[in-house]
């Protein structure tokens, strides 16, 4: 299935799907519009039984996403007052929360300028592949605004750490790939020729795996973020017997006796 929608395109097959930012002139600044539809395509997502997984990366030649567009957002929002200016950072917040909650994996793939909102997308998802030029930045104290902005001190101490987040916060400044990968911002860093197909590769992977229990392990890391030790195992402990009454459970042990791979649901 391919559909297009305002500022990027959506392709849905075999299970993965992949979501192309789709401004190359701008660098693939969000628009109030493409905040809105974006936000709307990830949580019809998370209700979409045949994607088990999404791929998420930036077109053309100069970077994943430049957050939001100084010429279609900035000048608005000088003219409005404080509940239309609640109004587009909850926009843009819920954005996020829906990349972060949605059921299934999420993957970025990331080159050139991943900066502003760009950079708030990458870390709500679970795993970002980068190319050795991308460089991510939290831009929003160079323009005179708080680095907490749309989940990012949420997000990013958990993980690089308090201290680190606290200094990419602070400063707004670019971090390149290699840097990134060293404190964990990035997973992995790959040539630039083979980025797409390295990130096509592992979400096929995880595509193929058991989607239930996937679901289950992303609903497990975002909530045992907020509880103790002892809450933790025992929520991990209930899960888990849920997973053991899913029929994939018997599908792997049955695939396993039968020496074949197994056909998760």
């Amino acid at each position: 299935m391919r559909v297009r929608e305002e500022g990027f395109r959506v392709l849905i097959e075999n299970g993965v799907c992949t979501i192309t930012l789709d401004r190359p002139d701008r660098i693939n600044a969000l628009t109030f519009a493409s905040y809105t539809a974006l936000r709307d395509t990830f949580r019809a997502i998370h209700d979409h039984a045949e994607v088990r997984v999404v791929v998420l990366h930036g077109a053309g030649p100069k970077g994943f996403c430049s957050g939001g567009d100084t010429r279609d957002i900035i000048g608005q929002l000088f003219s409005r007052d404080m509940p239309g200016l609640l109004d587009f950072t909850r926009l843009t917040g819920s954005l996020v929360h829906a990349i972060h909650t949605c059921r299934v994996p999420v993957i970025t793939a990331l080159h050139g300028v991943v900066c502003g909102a760009g950079a708030v997308i990458a870390i709500a998802s679970d795993l970002r592949i980068a190319a050795p030029d991308a460089r991510i930045a939290f831009l929003f104290p160079k323009v005179g605004l708080s680095g907490a902005d749309m989940g990012a001190s949420w997000l990013l101490p958990r993980i690089v750490g308090y201290g680190r987040a606290s200094e990419l916060l602070f400063t707004g400044d670019f971090v390149d790939a290699e840097t990134a990968h060293r404190i964990g911002l990035f997973n992995r860093v790959v040539p630039a020729e083979s980025l797409l197909r390295e990130a096509d590769a592992f979400a096929r992977k995880v595509a193929e795996g058991p989607a239930f229990a996937h679901a289950m392990t992303k609903k497990m890391l975002d909530y045992e973020a907020h509880v103790d030790f002892a809450t933790g195992i025992e929520a991990e402990a209930q899960a888990q017997a849920i997973c053991m009454q899913h029929p994939d459970f018997r599908e792997a042990y049955d695939a396993s006796v039968e020496k074949r791979p197994p056909r998760f649901r």
